[in-house]
């Protein structure tokens, strides 16, 4: 299959997108989505487009250990676990070819 020519040529857009992802992770759910709220507010005062707040899965880290120091006595066993919450922002700004090349040059 053969392409046609339309007789367009492509133009390289004069706008370009500069993207910063930001990652926030914390063990308490509560101070996690208040940085979040803190950090997309700060973000849009400034005017920048936002994506997110993008929720990852929570990790839950499990650690099975004796009770009993010496291994002596029953055979008792305590679990301690930690629950990790993961948070995904992503910041775009837009940026001029003439500022982009001269930020390439620096």
């Amino acid at each position: 299959m053969a392409f046609k020519d339309t007789g367009k040529t492509l133009v390289e857009p004069e706008v370009a997108i500069h993207q910063s992802r930001i990652t926030l992770t914390s063990r308490n759910v509560k101070s996690l989505e208040k940085a979040c709220a803190d950090l997309i507010r700060g973000a849009k005062e400034k005017n920048l487009k936002v994506k997110g707040p993008v929720r990852m899965p929570s990790k839950t880290l499990r650690i099975t250990a004796r009770k009993t120091p010496c291994g002596e006595g029953s055979k008792t066993w305590d679990q301690f676990q930690i629950r990790i919450h993961k948070c995904l922002i992503v910041l775009l700004k837009l940026l001029n070819r003439s500022l982009l090349s001269a930020l390439n040059q620096v």
